[in-house]
């Protein structure tokens, strides 16, 4: 169910989309936010959630494009309706750009790599490093410090073991389903 490019239609090139499409990717946005905010542990300068879970799951099953909006507007959606809105545009961007970087390691040009593979692996690890990376890097913009954005690593590390493994467990049960094989 990956958005696939279109051919040039009327001199214009574009994603096709359906109406199923449409309708996995606001579920999975309105699943990623409410992964995101049901369960908030704080840490500093934020809160850990499961919401990055959600991500993986949908980069790897749908594709970046799914899981770029989902993962962007889903997660950036969670943080304006829980009190974090100076948080939501550097969400955007770093949630956006963790299903590109997932996939890139999900799928060669020919299938989907296994949920517990090397690559499999190695792309949710390199994603979440990049999103710990990001959330340090914008903690220190935000509040005027580099040692504040720093303290808020060890708590972003943790969260994403913590999302790791519930995306490897959640994955692989969800690829024995036939339809995702």
């Amino acid at each position: 169910m990956e958005l696939q490019q279109t051919e040039v239609k009327n001199g214009k090139e574009g994603l096709h989309i359906n109406v199923a499409q449409m309708c996995v990717t606001a579920v999975l946005m309105a699943l990623t936010c409410v992964a995101t905010m049901v369960v908030q542990i704080p840490i500093p300068l934020g809160y850990a959630h499961l919401g990055d879970s959600v991500i993986l799951i949908s980069a790897y099953f749908f594709g970046p494009v799914v899981g770029a909006l989902a993962g962007g507007i889903g997660s950036a959606m969670a943080d304006i309706l829980t009190g974090y809105a100076i948080w939501a545009l550097p969400t955007l961007l770093i949630k956006t750009i963790m299903p590109v970087i997932a996939c890139a390691f999900f799928k060669n040009n020919v299938q989907r790599c296994k949920v517990f593979s090397i690559r499999g692996i190695a792309g949710a690890v390199v994603t979440l490093l990049f999103m710990t990376a990001g959330y340090v890097f914008f903690g220190g913009i935000l509040y005027g410090s580099a040692a504040a954005g720093i303290a808020s690593a060890p708590g972003l590390l943790l969260k994403s073991v913590v999302n790791l493994a519930v995306y490897l467990f959640v994955a692989f049960g969800i690829s024995k389903v036939k339809k995702f094989n």
